[in-house]
């Protein structure tokens, strides 16, 4: 009985002293730190939209009427709380439903962190939508949007009436694509690669068009020195014709006709081989000497084998627009690369950034044991009572700071620049402590009193940083106290190093020029680059000239199908498909076509008889008096021409039926039958293959001087060198035939 008693009287006295204490804490003007929920209640009282000092940096305080402006647009009471997510700790839901039982008012709470919505909770309102919202905020918004923009998104959806539509396909959107939706923001990674895109655009594009053009400009200027590296006849009609390419000057004129011989041109008046008379001075050979290095060969100019560099007063115009053009692309590139700032354009003001230091700073100045109220209380009120008494007792100042830091606050998460910043405030010395409620590490900052340096700096490892095994921060700030109050006395107070000032804001946020950084490395790709693709533009466009040059070769003498060819072609057929069938023998007779001496040999000889015997002026059109034998032998010539280049040995024979079915390649007998010469027997002729299996029609055209509509009549029966095609002549024969029909050898 005895011993209840005085187990009864010890529990009161340990009450009676515990109230003593409270009471005489209370009575000092020591008033404890108020909860996390009644301490935001109370902001929430003053202002509907509460945002941190601790998110000077991302979320400036100042920015406090846009939420509120966004808020409004709900319809309904609207409290917005902007903190650190690391403050709403693990059940946002929980601070929001404290928050309402302090504050007492109906409407809708929004918790916000620097990640985006914590919580959305209402409270006697009615808000359809309000979660989709939150979810498909979540889901539609990237990583690095502010939570200013989190918010007017938030507000966005719900005032859409399709929350919970958008919801659901921003979160099956978001299983199709792991990455997640496009970065709102250009931080400076993506500058750097724009600056580096722009530097290839604008050398790149521009040196890539500039190149190709001269290109294409001299490829012509090849074409057309090729068409008149001869004899300067290729020029284009001014009658509706086309370039006749002169005589290739194999042959010389004797017997009546012009001899080109060392540039010199001699006329002499001959007569036809059948007779007919014509004028040997309208009637040029236009060939030089066997060898052809007369002026009248080459035209004048020099360098027959090739045009020479692009002319400079042709290139600088294109330089210039080049040049112009790279411009407009700098000034596209500025804007569609426009963004100044990785933010959305907030700058915190000077007030803001010194929000927190001005409420630890007054914190302090009443209690030496400062808790932050935003976070959740890391020391219980029993652990905050006790190590006030400890830090009245130390013979040395110290003060406690239990705040977090981050990278968003005014300091940059530096902490010896929040001790510096304090110290500045608090104008004495002392030691100051810093305590992360969040992490739970302990920084300790000397200014100026006497205690040794080195023994705080080797202080044991867990006073500075917790493991997973150490007692909470409660316990541990206490065992830091009693450890400073070992320390061995210094002769002076010693004074940290000056910590390096935190980044502006504002220049932190700012991005890099356009033009600067990576920009100067894509200029030098960008040139590398056109370089490249000029190259392969130029092998592809050899490639496909390569392959038209064989196409059109091959079509000259179809092997299982007959050329264009009409039984009773007209006159203007006839004049039509010369002037075609000349221009493609003469591009295929390019300098840069590297052909076998017998190919160009023949296809040259083809060239040169076609030119005979329908430029007979040497001015580079058709004669107006060729008559239609001549047109279709010409016709027949230049494919013949064309074969040769590619298959020598299937250009030799024609088909005697129609030459202008092209090559033949096979021979039939043919029975007696009239023609340009009298068989009195049957011959082997050459057919095409399509005259192989059926012999076709015969060729008829038009005699010479018949004014009378359908006056046709065989090939064979015509004068002129055609007939002789008739019997199956060769084409080597019928070139010699043409030079002899005009006196040329």
């Amino acid at each position: 009985m005895r011993a209840g008693i005085v187990l009864v009287a010890g529990w009161l006295a340990v009450l009676f002293c515990t109230g003593s204490v409270q009471a005489t804490e209370a009575a000092r003007g020591v008033p404890d730190s108020p909860t996390q929920t009644a301490y935001l209640a109370e902001q929430l009282r003053k202002d509907p939209v509460y945002i941190s000092d601790q998110l000077p940096r991302e979320v400036p305080r100042s920015t406090a009427p846009d939420f509120a402006r966004e808020a409004r647009r709900l319809g309904v009471s609207t409290y917005v709380i902007v903190l650190p997510s690391s403050s709403f700790g693990a059940e946002p839901s929980a601070v929001l439903a404290g928050v309402h039982d302090r504050l007492g008012r109906k409407g809708l709470y929004v918790a916000i962190g620097d990640t985006g919505i914590d919580a959305v909770q209402t409270y006697g309102v009615s808000l359809p939508g309000a979660e989709d919202a939150s979810r498909a905020t979540l889901y539609e918004l990237a990583y690095d949007a502010t939570p200013r923009e989190v918010f007017r998104h938030f507000v966005e959806v719900v005032t859409s009436g399709h929350a919970h539509q958008r919801a659901e396909q921003a979160r099956a959107a978001s299983e199709d694509d792991p990455d997640g939706p496009a970065s709102v923001h250009t931080d400076r990674t993506d500058r750097e690669n724009q600056s580096f895109v722009t530097g290839i655009a604008v050398t790149g594009i521009p040196l890539t068009a500039l190149l190709i053009t001269v290109y294409a400009l001299q490829r012509g200027r090849v074409r057309r020195a090729a068409a008149t590296a001869t004899g300067g006849a290729d020029r284009p009609s001014a009658a509706g014709g086309v370039r006749v390419p002169a005589t290739h000057g194999r042959a010389k004129a004797v017997g009546g006709r012009t001899t080109a011989a060392g540039g010199r041109a001699t006329a002499h008046v001959g007569k036809r081989a059948d007779g007919g008379e014509k004028a040997a001075a309208g009637k040029k050979a236009g060939t030089g000497s066997g060898t052809g290095s007369g002026k009248k060969r080459t035209g004048g100019r020099k360098g027959a084998g090739g045009p020479g560099p692009y002319p400079r007063e042709r290139l600088l115009p294109l330089l210039a627009a080049a040049a112009v053009l790279g411009g407009l692309i700098a000034f596209a590139a500025t804007q569609v690369f426009d963004d100044t700032t990785s933010g959305d354009g907030s700058r915190p003001t000077a007030a803001d950034m010194r929000a927190r230091i001005d409420r630890v700073t007054v914190g302090l100045r009443r209690d030496p044991l400062y808790t932050d109220p935003e976070s959740p209380p890391a020391l219980d009120a029993a652990e905050r009572a006790h190590l006030r008494r400890r830090l009245r007792a130390l013979d040395v100042p110290v003060v406690i700071a239990a705040v977090p830091s981050s990278t968003d606050d005014e300091s940059g998460g530096n902490r010896d620049l929040l001790a510096k910043a304090l110290h500045t405030r608090l104008r004495r010395d002392l030691l100051i402590v810093l305590a992360d409620p969040g992490s739970g590490s302990i920084d300790l900052v000397n200014y100026g009193t006497p205690v040794d340096e080195m023994y705080l700096i080797n202080r044991p490892r867990d006073l500075s940083y917790p493991q997973s095994t150490d007692p909470p921060l409660g316990h541990r700030l206490d065992q830091l106290l009693t450890y400073v109050s070992k320390s061995p006395k210094a002769k002076a107070g010693h004074m940290p190093y000056e910590p390096p000032a935190a980044d502006d804001p504002v220049e932190e946020k700012a991005l890099p020029g356009l033009f600067t950084g990576d920009f100067e490395p894509g200029l030098v790709i960008g040139t590398f680059l056109a370089g490249l693709l000029f190259g392969l533009v130029a092998a592809a466009c050899g490639i496909v000239r390569r392959i038209t040059r064989r196409r059109r070769t091959a079509t000259g003498a179809p092997g299982d199908a007959r050329s264009p060819a009409p039984t009773e072609p007209s006159t203007a057929w006839l004049r039509r498909n010369a002037r075609q069938e000349l221009d493609a023998l003469t591009a295929a007779l390019e300098p840069v076509a590297a052909l076998p001496e017998d190919s160009r040999r023949r296809a040259w000889e083809c060239l040169d008889a076609a030119a005979l015997l329908i430029d007979g002026d040497s001015d580079g059109r058709i004669d107006a008096d060729a008559t239609p034998a001549a047109l279709a032998c010409a016709i027949v010539l230049a494919r013949a021409g064309r074969t040769a280049i590619g298959e020598p040995d299937a250009a030799r024979f024609v088909c005697h039926r129609n030459p202008l079915h092209g090559v033949a390649h096979k021979r039939v007998q043919v029975p007696p039958e009239g023609g340009g010469r009298a068989r009195t027997r049957a011959q082997s002729l050459p057919v095409c293959e399509a005259c192989r299996l059926t012999l076709g029609p015969v060729l008829r055209l038009r005699p010479s001087g018949s004014a009378r509509r359908g006056a046709h009549a065989p090939y064979a029966t015509l004068p002129g060198p055609l007939a002789a095609l008739g019997d199956g002549t060769e084409i080597d024969q019928l070139t010699r035939d043409v030079r002899e029909y005009f006196g040329v050898h």
